[in-house]
């Protein structure tokens, strides 16, 4: 279910499915029990999983695309682009806009 939402087309409309509770009610399962059955699985939470799979899309995104860092936080369901640009700090070290120059996308 979540890579079916990926690669981004267009910033419109937003993902559909963005928190581990989302997942959740679409398999009518409890969150603890999605989490629990993914970590033993996967290694990882619902919500690690969805957060590594935004921060590659954004990467992406900011990469090949020349939406701006607000159209690429709205694609991607973030409220506010300093929300999206927090979330992608946090993962990938770096802000939005260090990530573009430092690839090469002058935007």
């Amino acid at each position: 279910m979540l890579e079916r939402q990926f690669p981004r087309q267009s910033p419109q409309p937003p993902l559909r499915l963005r928190t581990a509770t989302d997942y959740a009610d679409q398999l009518a399962v409890h969150v603890n029990h999605l989490n629990r059955v993914l970590k033993e699985m996967m290694g990882h939470t619902t919500t690690a999983l969805i957060s590594r799979r935004l921060t590659q899309e954004a990467k992406f995104l900011l990469k090949q695309t020349t939406w701006s860092v607000s159209e690429i936080a709205d694609s991607l369901g973030f409220a506010d682009v300093a929300h999206f640009c927090t979330f992608f700090k946090r993962h990938a070290d770096q802000t939005p806009g260090d990530f573009r120059r430092l690839a090469g996308f002058g935007r």
